[in-house]
C-alpha cells in the first residue's frame, strides 16, 4: 500500500504482510484488487476529481472507514491502478524482447496485452485518467514506469529494422505513434459496443505492424 506524508510516498503494505501472516495477507491482497476495481469503474463513470472516497466504498461494498484501512485516498488509488498496469505491460515487453522468434509476431502480442490490460481490466483503463492529478513523487514513479515501457518497445522496433522485418525508420517516432493510437482507445471503447474486444486486438495488431513492414 501507498501512503503519502509531508509530500512523500511510501509503501507501507510489506509490514503489514508480515505481521498479518501469509494467508491473511493473501485474502488482504484479494480485497485491495476488489477495491481498486471498484475504484477505477467509479473513476470512469463520475471521473477522477468528482469521484468520492463514499462513492468508491459503496461501489466495493465496505463503509467508508472500512476503506481507509486499505487506501488512504484517491491518489494512492489511482496510483495503484497506474502501477499496477504498467508491471503488466512492461513484463509483456520484457518477455517480448528475450523471447525467439520473427519480431513482428512478438510486438503483436505486446499490443494484444496492452490492449487487453487497458480495455478488459478495469485497472487498466484507470491508468489512463487524470495522470496529472496524482501528488509529484507518484506522478514521477508512473511516468518512469512509462519510459520503461516505451523503451521497450522501441528497442522491439529497431530489432525488427535491423532483421530487416521491418522498413528503416525512426524507432522513437514510431514508437510514439504507436501508443498514441493505443493509448486513446481507453477515450472510446466501451464493452458490448459494435466490435468485440478480440477483433478490435487483431486488427490493431494487424494495422500497427503491417504499418512497419517493408
Amino acid at each position: 500500500m501507498v501512503r503519502i506524508s509531508n509530500g512523500r510516498s511510501k509503501t507501507t503494505g510489506d509490514g503489514a504482510a508480515r505481521a498479518r501472516g501469509p494467508r491473511a495477507d493473501r485474502r488482504f491482497r484479494a480485497r485491495q484488487r476488489d477495491i481498486l476495481r471498484a475504484a477505477a469503474a467509479v473513476f470512469r463513470e463520475k471521473g477522477f476529481e468528482a469521484a468520492g472516497m463514499r462513492d468508491i466504498a459503496l461501489a466495493a461494498g465496505l463503509s467508508a472507514a472500512n476503506l481507509y484501512y486499505y487506501y488512504g485516498s484517491k491518489d494512492e488509488l489511482l496510483f495503484s491502478c497506474q502501477d499496477l498496469a504498467l508491471d503488466r505491460l512492461l513484463g509483456a515487453a520484457r518477455a517480448a524482447g528475450k523471447a525467439a522468434g520473427p519480431v513482428a509476431e512478438r510486438l503483436r502480442q505486446v499490443i494484444d496485452v496492452q490492449l487487453r490490460c487497458m480495455l478488459e481490466e478495469l485497472e487498466g483503463g484507470a491508468a489512463h485518467l487524470a495522470v496529472d492529478a496524482l501528488p509529484a513523487p507518484l506522478r514521477a514513479r508512473v511516468v518512469r514506469k512509462r519510459d520503461r515501457y516505451e523503451r521497450a518497445l522501441r528497442a522491439l522496433v529497431r530489432e525488427g529494422v535491423r532483421a530487416g522485418e521491418f522498413a528503416p525508420c525512426d524507432p522513437t517516432l514510431v514508437t510514439r505513434a504507436m501508443l498514441g493510437a493505443l493509448n486513446w482507445t481507453a477515450q472510446w471503447y466501451r464493452a458490448g459496443g459494435p466490435t468485440p474486444l478480440d477483433a478490435l486486438c487483431a486488427g490493431f495488431a494487424d494495422y500497427l505492424v503491417r504499418g512497419l513492414r517493408p
